[in-house]
């Protein structure tokens, strides 16, 4: 066998050993990552039938101003056809979510509270984050800060993180949770199961997500 056809067998063999190895460790690494999701979440369905997601909690966001704190809390469900990653959106939604606005009194001016219900219309899920969406039905508070929201039926998205419940205290990662305001008069209206990022950590409370577990 001439010298040529010996180098290039050896570099044909070469090749396919470095494709063997890149797809035996990126199936090694995938399959760490879902083990260490599934460690602090419920582990979601398989198979084709249909599946149910949940979220449920209420926890106080680090806020800016420490005389003022927001509260978000949430009951929400929803149903899917399948686990399917292609059909990443619900077929039904149901459920409510809440945030609340308040301030302390500070420098003789009396505290203040703000709320919003909203009647939700998406949860999409997907290992531990979770987007809600939601029409607002009622609103209260000492401002009327939610008036017009009502008035207009305006959509909100919050969006979540739900993490290690321990937090930083044993390397978890905490919860955070993102608020996405409604449009302003004129402007289109926020897209059903859309929210800006969470990024807001939870420094009380939390959440407890269930992704798209086998429907009952």
């Amino acid at each position: 066998m001439s010298t040529c056809t010996k180098s290039a067998r050896a570099a044909t063999l070469f090749a396919a050993f470095a494709v063997l190895a890149a797809t035996v460790g990126a199936a090694s690494a995938s399959t760490v990552g879902a083990a260490s999701a599934s460690s602090s979440q419920d582990a979601p369905a398989t198979g084709s039938g249909p599946v149910t997601s949940t979220l449920k909690g209420s926890a106080r966001l680090a806020y800016p101003v420490p005389t003022e704190d927001i509260r978000v809390s949430v009951d929400a469900r929803s149903d899917y056809k399948s686990a399917d990653w292609s059909l990443p959106e619900p077929g039904k939604s149901s459920g409510t979510f809440r945030i609340v606005h308040r301030g302390d009194p500070v420098d003789g001016k009396p505290g203040w509270v703000n709320w919003g219900e909203f009647k939700v219309d998406c949860l999409s899920t997907g290992g531990p984050t979770a987007t809600v969406t939601g029409r607002i039905v009622r609103a209260g508070g000492d401002t009327g800060a939610w008036d017009d929201y009502v008035k207009r039926g305006v959509r909100m998205g919050v969006s979540f993180y739900v993490g290690d419940k321990s937090g930083d205290k044993k390397g978890g990662a905490p919860s955070r949770v993102g608020i996405t305001a409604g449009n302003k008069e004129g402007e289109p209206m926020l897209t059903k199961c859309m929210a800006s990022a969470a990024d807001s950590p939870v420094i009380e409370g939390g959440y407890t997500l269930k992704d798209k577990f086998p429907a009952r």
